[in-house]
């Protein structure tokens, strides 16, 4: 079940970039997209934390998780949107899962961890297949830009912030209760950049799709899974995102890379998967799910 519980999150996060791309075909700019997501699925967390009576933080606490929604969370959110806006739902679905191998490298630079011969090899197949996406402009249907990589690679690095985060505050605090306090105060900080627009009700319906379906309940499947099997483990069986995203995508979009880009995100993913390999449960048991 706890299998199960996993594959069911990530396949509603593979869900997240083609919806998105909906709200943008509306309209809507990746900004905006931002903040009505971090604001409704930070309301949906709030509600969730009072129902569990959870909903405090110790005082202590406040100004770095406040911090964490306005660096990691914010950063993610906006640059998730705008990835999608500059390369397309795959891509950025592809890109966003470097976050695993970034957070390898700052391990090892900030928190004094070990690098062994795994991690460099997963470091090394990432880095491969991310330039090999870039040099892979011909045979498919999606334009790649400097944009679509570069918003691509800082939606990975913005959340493998939430990997070093969770080692500290994961276990001392429910996921909903971070995200009733982070959500917000990322939807405020991005609210200065935001160009409202009126909304259709395609628009509303995908910004609702957005925080109540990948953001919201795939955390519920998730943290579902994570009492039931070891966190290296689920982090594998999430793998399978970026592959229903491309999947989705192509469906809903017509979105293709090339036969040599799906090579290079194959690199992309075993890169994740060596990572997941070589960290212990333990050393992984508090890692948050997926914003």
């Amino acid at each position: 079940m706890g299998t199960l519980f996993v594959t069911v999150a990530a396949v509603l996060w593979g869900l997240m970039g083609p919806v998105t791309r909906i709200a943008l075909a509306e309209g809507l700019t990746p900004l905006e997209i931002a903040f009505w997501r971090g604001m409704l699925a930070g309301g949906l967390f709030a509600v969730h934390a009072v129902v569990i009576q959870r909903p405090w933080l110790q005082k202590r606490d406040v100004p770095m998780v406040i911090a964490f929604g306005l660096t990691g969370v914010a950063g993610l959110l906006a640059t998730y949107s705008l990835a999608v806006e500059a390369g397309g739902a795959a891509l950025a679905a592809i890109l966003l899962y470097t976050a695993p191998v970034w957070v390898a490298l700052f391990s090892v630079l900030f928190l004094a961890e070990r690098m062994t011969g795994r991690k460099l090899a997963a470091l090394a197949l990432a880095t491969l297949g991310v330039a090999g996406i870039a040099l892979s402009t011909g045979g498919g249907s999606i334009r790649l830009t400097a944009a679509g990589l570069g918003w691509g690679l800082a939606s990975g690095l913005a959340y493998a912030l939430y990997y070093l985060f969770g080692k500290r505050y994961f276990e001392r605090y429910a996921t909903a209760t971070l995200f009733m306090y982070a959500l917000p105060a990322a939807a405020l900080l991005i609210l200065p950049a935001v160009r409202f627009h009126p909304k259709s009700a395609a628009a509303w319906g995908a910004l609702a799709f957005l925080a109540i379906v990948p953001t919201y309940t795939s955390y519920v499947f998730y943290s579902a899974g994570l009492k039931r099997i070891e966190a290296t483990r689920a982090a594998t069986v999430a793998t399978i995102e970026p592959v229903v995203a491309a999947f989705a995508a192509f469906l809903m979009w017509n979105e293709r890379l090339s036969a040599a880009g799906y090579a290079c995100a194959a690199l992309v993913l075993f890169g994740v998967l060596l990572t997941a390999a070589a960290d212990r449960p333990a050393e992984t048991a508090t890692e948050p799910p997926h914003p």
